[in-house]
């Protein structure tokens, strides 16, 4: 069943478009990188605008979190923080939610997208 976002519609037609799902959150993740990168050092109860990491073409959509927040969601490669409602059903779940953001985690072959693209693994001490 496609799911509708924006202009665009992402249908699920095989498990290597659920691995290009994951691959599309993955570049998210490394534009959040950077973004932390940025910041350090911070106080850690600064709040600091990510980008959503969902893999919905078009979205801009800022998330504010405190690194401390976003360091817990790196700690799991498979672990992506996203506005409400932008999560896709069948290559993620939910592990916590947060009155303006939840943080998912991917399954299947999104899943092993995501952990085989996660920088820190490239870049150990990241």
């Amino acid at each position: 069943m496609p799911k509708s976002f924006l202009s665009a519609t992402i249908r699920r037609v095989s498990p290597s478009s659920d691995e290009r799902l994951g691959k599309n959150e993955a570049i998210f993740r490394d534009v959040n990188e950077r973004i932390e990168a940025g910041q350090l050092p911070a106080d850690a109860d600064q709040r600091v605008a990510f980008c959503c990491e969902c893999a919905r073409l078009g979205c801009n959509q800022l998330i504010e979190i405190t690194i401390g927040e976003y360091e817990r969601v790196r700690a799991h490669p498979r672990r992506f923080v996203l506005a409400v409602g932008h999560e896709l059903d069948g290559i993620e779940k939910i592990v916590e939610t947060a009155s303006d953001h939840i943080v998912i985690e991917k399954i299947g072959d999104a899943g092993e997208a995501a952990q085989d693209n996660d920088p820190r693994a490239r870049n150990p001490g990241t």
